[in-house]
């Protein structure tokens, strides 16, 4: 006998009435009403499928992703940056020990391009442990020679230059926690914003109580 494969629907001919009833289906399943496997993108080199859509549209399956644009919104810039980690699925625990990329998870992505903006920007140290020795890169970054009016423009910058203590602590560890507010399994990106007030707060104190048990 040929095996049956079942399919991923998307009707409510299958489903049962508020009261408990049997619903009996008028037709037959119809590629309208299809749905598809999930995803399940994972951290790895970039790979992408194409899947085509209704009404010939395409949607891009993110397989494999190892990087993204995390957008800082205080201070109004984004960045393409390395994910580092899955550290907090809010919805299920398997996907942070599965390390899977879907909206809404918490990860750690790489600081060092927002660090190095922030430093060029500001000329301003960030993230600097104290008796630690600066390296000649970032020691360059922060003092490299300036034209008279960029000095003056940085002045007037670094009377408004702002960072939250938990921020700058992430930037001394080289990681800063963000969420991703893309969808890669239909977009093929996973983009999204580092955490910032009272978010990254409540988020570090999930992330405490979880290493916690």
């Amino acid at each position: 006998a040929t095996p049956v494969k079942m399919g991923i629907s998307r009707d409510g001919w299958h489903k049962r009435r508020a009261t408990g009833a049997r619903r009996v289906p008028i037709r037959m399943k119809r590629k309208f009403e299809l749905g598809r496997p999930a995803a399940m993108t994972r951290m790895g080199p970039k790979r992408i499928h194409t899947v085509r859509t209704m009404g010939g549209n395409k949607k891009f399956r993110a397989l494999r992703l190892e990087s993204g644009n995390f957008s800082w919104g205080s201070e109004a810039t984004t960045h393409k940056t390395r994910i580092v980690d899955v550290v907090y699925n809010a919805s299920n625990n398997e996907m942070v020990r599965t390390k899977t990329l879907v909206k809404g998870a918490i990860i750690q992505i790489d600081a060092t391009p927002f660090k190095h903006w922030y430093e060029s920007h500001y000329a301003t140290p960030i993230g600097r442990k104290k008796n630690k020795p600066v390296s000649e890169a970032d020691d360059a970054i922060v003092n490299k020679p300036r034209s008279a009016s960029v000095k003056a423009k940085i002045a007037s910058r670094k009377a408004s230059a702002r960072v939250d203590p938990h921020l700058d602590e992430q930037f001394s560890a080289g990681r800063l926690l963000a969420c991703i507010s893309s969808r890669p399994g239909q977009s093929g990106r996973c983009d999204g914003y580092v955490l910032e007030g009272k978010e990254l707060e409540f988020y570090s104190r999930k992330l405490k109580a979880k290493r916690g048990h």
